[in-house]
């Protein structure tokens, strides 16, 4: 198998983004007041990454401008509405949170089991 950086994308997301969307989740109010401060934080950098990324996508007429706008329009907010309420964030949004772990395991986990197949050993 070769590390590309879809590989690389696909592992980071598996072992630490899923986990953390999944903890955040089921613990709702539970959830460390220093882990309300990082969702802050990695939700601004998602924003600011992603939307710089869909502008350069959509002038290259790239075909995955849509991962970048759903972490611009989505993920990245969502992520910044929790941090910002911190133990005061409404059920709906940890709900929110759990579905998009579960749904970025079965995404990044497919992509990965695909490039393993791309790339069978010999």
């Amino acid at each position: 198998m070769e590390f590309n950086n879809r590989v690389v994308l696909s592992i980071v997301h598996l072992l630490l983004i899923v986990p953390l969307f999944l903890y955040v989740g089921f613990t709702r109010a539970n959830t460390p007041n220093w882990l309300y401060v990082a969702l802050l934080t990695i939700g601004s950098v998602i924003v600011l990454y992603h939307l710089y990324k869909l502008v350069i996508g959509l002038k290259n007429k790239s075909s995955y401008v849509w991962v970048n706008a759903i972490h611009v329009a989505f993920i990245g907010p969502l992520l910044l509405y929790i941090g910002f309420n911190k133990k005061d964030t409404p059920r709906f949004a940890y709900e929110l949170m759990i579905m998009l772990g579960f749904a970025a395991g079965g995404y990044h986990l497919f992509s990965l089991v695909k490039q393993i197949d791309m790339h069978p050993e010999s």
